[in-house]
């Protein structure tokens, strides 16, 4: 008959997380996005899934929230409705990994999200730390009807996106405009709105 010490030993392990080695640095898959027709598409959703040993759904539920959007896993894939930009995806992958898969005790990726009662608390195998997943702070979003197509803004460019064109972060919201530089006061019209995406023209 079994050791039943033996039994619970092994019923232990069975809960434990493999813990990286010292040496192995923790390295979240670069995403790998881009345009397809009205969506957007990012090819290595699992890879990164797996990497950080997080339930695909759980992942997937995430990014559509901070997107603002729905969407749908496909295979490998994640596709999401509307135009995103890659850096926007990788900061929202980012804030995941910090919020849900990083011990803030010894910095390791090691970690379990448990429930105690109605809490879900992240517990690091690696050094036994544990804490309560943090809640972002309510964004303070402008209301919806503000960011209707047609809509006219008085804005102060922020930075400079990639590709060159002014960007405005408003809440949740990335406004996009055209031939404007950090500083400079515009007046635009919105002509598009795509999920967390607006897509302006100078206004007359």
């Amino acid at each position: 008959m079994t050791d039943p010490y033996e039994n619970l030993l092994k019923k232990a392990y069975t809960n434990i997380s493999e813990v990286s080695t010292s040496s192995e640095r923790f390295v979240v898959p670069e995403a790998k996005a881009y345009i397809e027709g009205k969506t957007t598409v990012l090819e290595n959703f699992v890879e990164i899934a797996d990497k950080v040993r997080r339930d695909h759904d759980h992942l997937m539920k995430f990014l559509l929230g901070e997107l603002g959007t729905s969407g749908k896993i496909d295979g490998n894939r994640a596709i999401f409705n509307g135009k995103f930009e890659i850096s926007l995806i990788k900061a929202i992958i980012k804030n995941y990994v910090d919020d849900y898969v990083i011990c803030s005790e010894c910095g390791r990726p090691d970690t379990k999200l448990v429930k105690d009662d109605r809490v879900q608390l992240l517990r690091c195998d690696a050094c036994g730390g544990h804490r309560p997943v943090r809640k972002r702070k309510a964004r303070t979003e402008p209301v919806e009807k503000n960011l209707e197509e047609g809509a006219i803004l008085d804005l102060e460019i922020q930075s400079l996106s990639r590709r060159g064109d002014g960007v405005v972060k408003m809440g949740r919201y990335i406004i996009y405009v055209a031939n404007a530089k950090p500083g400079q006061q515009v007046k635009v019209k919105i002509t598009r709105v795509s999920g967390s995406i607006v897509f302006t023209e100078r206004a007359v």
